[in-house]
Protein backbone atom coordinates (compact mmCIF):
# COMPACT_ATOMS: atom_id res chain seq x y z
CA UNK A 1 0.00 0.00 0.00
CA UNK A 2 1.30 3.39 -1.00
CA UNK A 3 0.15 6.82 0.12
CA UNK A 4 -0.85 7.44 -3.51
CA UNK A 5 -3.19 4.38 -3.63
CA UNK A 6 -6.92 5.09 -3.85
CA UNK A 7 -7.57 2.92 -0.76
CA UNK A 8 -5.06 4.82 1.38
CA UNK A 9 -6.65 7.27 3.84
CA UNK A 10 -4.09 7.71 6.60
CA UNK A 11 -1.68 5.64 8.65
CA UNK A 12 -2.64 4.65 12.18
CA UNK A 13 -0.76 1.40 12.73
CA UNK A 14 0.13 -1.90 11.14
CA UNK A 15 -0.08 -5.19 12.93
CA UNK A 16 0.10 -8.87 12.10
CA UNK A 17 -1.98 -11.81 13.28
CA UNK A 18 -1.15 -15.48 13.00
CA UNK A 19 -3.98 -17.93 12.44
CA UNK A 20 -3.83 -21.70 12.22
CA UNK A 21 -5.96 -23.66 9.74
CA UNK A 22 -9.52 -24.04 11.01
CA UNK A 23 -9.21 -21.37 13.70
CA UNK A 24 -11.77 -18.55 13.66
CA UNK A 25 -11.10 -14.94 14.67
CA UNK A 26 -14.48 -13.21 14.69
CA UNK A 27 -16.62 -11.14 15.01
CA UNK A 28 -15.49 -7.56 15.43
CA UNK A 29 -16.61 -4.15 14.23
CA UNK A 30 -14.81 -0.83 14.43
CA UNK A 31 -16.69 2.44 14.92
CA UNK A 32 -13.94 4.65 13.41
CA UNK A 33 -11.11 2.47 12.05
CA UNK A 34 -10.82 1.45 8.41
CA UNK A 35 -9.07 -1.91 8.07
CA UNK A 36 -6.79 -2.86 5.16
CA UNK A 37 -6.14 -6.61 5.17
CA UNK A 38 -3.56 -8.55 3.15
CA UNK A 39 -2.32 -12.12 3.67
CA UNK A 40 1.30 -12.56 2.54
CA UNK A 41 1.57 -16.17 3.78
CA UNK A 42 -1.04 -18.92 3.94
CA UNK A 43 -4.72 -18.31 3.27
CA UNK A 44 -7.87 -17.19 5.02
CA UNK A 45 -11.54 -16.81 4.26
CA UNK A 46 -12.53 -13.27 5.26
CA UNK A 47 -16.23 -12.76 5.96
CA UNK A 48 -18.00 -9.40 6.07
CA UNK A 49 -21.51 -8.70 7.38
CA UNK A 50 -23.28 -5.37 6.95
CA UNK A 51 -25.97 -4.58 9.52
CA UNK A 52 -25.88 -0.78 9.14
CA UNK A 53 -29.48 0.45 9.28
CA UNK A 54 -29.08 2.95 6.42
CA UNK A 55 -27.03 0.72 4.10
CA UNK A 56 -28.31 -0.59 0.75
CA UNK A 57 -26.33 -3.79 1.46
CA UNK A 58 -27.81 -4.31 4.92
CA UNK A 59 -28.08 -7.98 5.82
CA UNK A 60 -25.61 -9.12 3.16
CA UNK A 61 -22.67 -11.46 3.74
CA UNK A 62 -19.54 -11.24 1.60
CA UNK A 63 -16.77 -13.88 1.57
CA UNK A 64 -13.29 -13.18 0.20
CA UNK A 65 -10.43 -15.68 0.05
CA UNK A 66 -7.08 -14.00 0.64
CA UNK A 67 -3.64 -15.53 0.62
CA UNK A 68 -0.30 -16.04 -1.03
CA UNK A 69 -1.99 -17.57 -4.10
CA UNK A 70 -4.80 -14.96 -4.11
CA UNK A 71 -2.88 -11.88 -3.08
CA UNK A 72 -4.99 -8.75 -2.79
CA UNK A 73 -5.80 -5.92 -0.43
CA UNK A 74 -9.27 -5.74 1.12
CA UNK A 75 -10.42 -2.45 2.62
CA UNK A 76 -13.16 -2.66 5.26
CA UNK A 77 -14.85 0.59 6.24
CA UNK A 78 -16.02 1.29 9.79
CA UNK A 79 -19.19 -0.36 11.13
CA UNK A 80 -18.89 -3.59 9.10
CA UNK A 81 -18.75 -6.83 11.10
CA UNK A 82 -15.82 -8.96 9.99
CA UNK A 83 -13.84 -12.02 10.89
CA UNK A 84 -11.81 -14.75 9.28
CA UNK A 85 -10.96 -18.43 9.39
CA UNK A 86 -7.60 -20.00 8.59
CA UNK A 87 -7.76 -22.20 5.51
CA UNK A 88 -5.25 -24.43 3.77
CA UNK A 89 -2.59 -26.43 5.58
CA UNK A 90 -0.22 -23.85 7.07
CA UNK A 91 -0.25 -21.00 9.56
CA UNK A 92 -1.33 -17.77 7.88
CA UNK A 93 -0.08 -14.25 8.46
CA UNK A 94 -2.72 -11.53 8.27
CA UNK A 95 -1.46 -7.96 7.92
CA UNK A 96 -3.70 -5.05 8.84
CA UNK A 97 -2.69 -1.52 7.92
CA UNK A 98 -5.27 0.43 9.92
CA UNK A 99 -6.18 4.10 9.68
CA UNK A 100 -6.01 4.80 13.43
CA UNK A 101 -4.09 3.29 16.34
CA UNK A 102 -5.87 0.55 18.29
CA UNK A 103 -8.46 1.95 20.67
CA UNK A 104 -10.37 -0.61 22.77
CA UNK A 105 -13.23 1.88 23.17
CA UNK A 106 -14.11 1.91 19.46
CA UNK A 107 -14.25 -1.85 18.82
CA UNK A 108 -17.21 -4.17 19.38
CA UNK A 109 -16.92 -7.95 19.55
CA UNK A 110 -19.31 -10.87 19.19
CA UNK A 111 -18.83 -14.59 19.69
CA UNK A 112 -17.89 -16.35 16.40
CA UNK A 113 -21.02 -18.51 16.65
CA UNK A 114 -23.52 -15.80 17.57
CA UNK A 115 -26.91 -15.84 15.89
CA UNK A 116 -26.66 -12.04 15.47
CA UNK A 117 -24.57 -12.66 12.35
CA UNK A 118 -26.22 -15.14 9.94
CA UNK A 119 -23.09 -17.14 9.13
CA UNK A 120 -21.73 -20.63 9.87
CA UNK A 121 -17.93 -20.93 9.77
CA UNK A 122 -16.45 -23.50 7.36
CA UNK A 123 -12.75 -23.62 6.42
CA UNK A 124 -13.43 -24.94 2.93
CA UNK A 125 -13.07 -22.21 0.32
Amino acid sequence: MKASDDAFQQFGEIYFSLIIPGAVKAWHLHEKMTINYAVPQGSIKLVLFDDRADSPTRGQINEVVLGSSRYQLVTIPPKIWNGFIGTGDQVSIVANCATIPHDPNEIHRLDPHTTEVPYVWDARS
